[in-house]
């Protein structure tokens, strides 16, 4: 499913190009955690956003936002890195590190500062905010080529899983897959956003549901570590998919987001 990065990217953006309230934003990251805070990780960062440094008193998302706000931020970028994979980075350093540890980031290109979310405590998500060298960081992967990719990924593992004899059947897999999509976190998504960048999302969320339950099942242990392995190879590509779907899809909620209320 999508992260605490996308949804701040893509409301943050809608509220910098006047199509949001700074309450919505900051309504959108409750579902990820009932408090949020914000430090710099680094002195940069700090100057520049006024934000005080990571091991000092945070502040609440209003102080980042105002910061935002003043200073002309622009849109903002999702990223989902991996190793390997570390596209629409830009430079990398602490921040890049930070990124990988939990997957995900987002960047502001125009400020050239990236930010990354992480649980501290149950319920409380903290944002450290880290001065970014952006050059090179564009998005190179757009919505049609992510959608594309997820579809002839879909093809192609649910081939590999039929010749290797583990596209199983399983009773109740129906139920299995509308509970554990009903347990996600109930995103809200601004007015105006796109409806392919939604159509999108979703397909990549469905999938995502098939995904979990197809590497969990596995009843006492039954399969081979070799037929294991080989479910696992045949998965990759697809759970690869997904991420560049959720990535696509997102970078181009914003950027259409951006721009249509940018127009007079």
């Amino acid at each position: 499913m999508c992260c605490p990065s996308a949804t701040l990217a893509v409301w943050t953006s809608a509220w910098l190009s006047g199509a949001a309230a700074s309450d919505d934003v900051l309504d959108a990251l409750l579902v990820w955690g009932e408090a949020h805070e914000v430090v710099a990780g680094d002195a940069e960062a700090a100057v520049t956003l006024d934000l005080p440094l990571a091991g000092d008193f945070p502040v609440t998302p209003v102080q980042l936002l105002a910061a935002l706000r003043s200073r002309s931020a622009g849109g903002a970028r999702l990223v989902l890195p991996v190793p390997g994979d570390v596209r629409g980075l830009g430079g990398g350093g602490t921040f890049t590190e930070a990124a990988l540890r939990v997957g995900e980031a987002m960047l502001l290109p125009a400020l050239g500062f990236g930010l990354v979310p992480h649980a501290i405590a149950e319920g409380l998500v903290r944002w450290t905010v880290y001065k970014v060298d952006c050059r090179g960081s564009a998005d190179p992967v757009g919505i049609g080529e992510a959608e594309h990719g997820l579809t002839d990924a879909i093809r192609d593992s649910a081939g590999t899983l039929q010749a290797l004899d583990l596209a199983r059947d399983r009773p109740g897999v129906r139920a299995e897959l509308s509970a554990w999509l009903k347990a996600r976190p109930k995103l809200m998504w601004p007015a105006g956003t796109p409806g392919r960048a939604l159509r999108v999302l979703q397909r990549a969320d469905e999938i995502g549901a098939i995904l979990a339950l197809a590497e969990a099942d596995d009843p006492g242990g039954a399969l081979s570590a070799s037929a294991a392995l080989r479910r696992a190879d045949a998965l990759r590509p697809l759970g690869e998919a997904v991420r560049v779907a959720r990535y696509a899809a997102v970078n181009e909620a914003v950027r259409l987001l951006t721009e249509h209320n940018r127009q007079p």
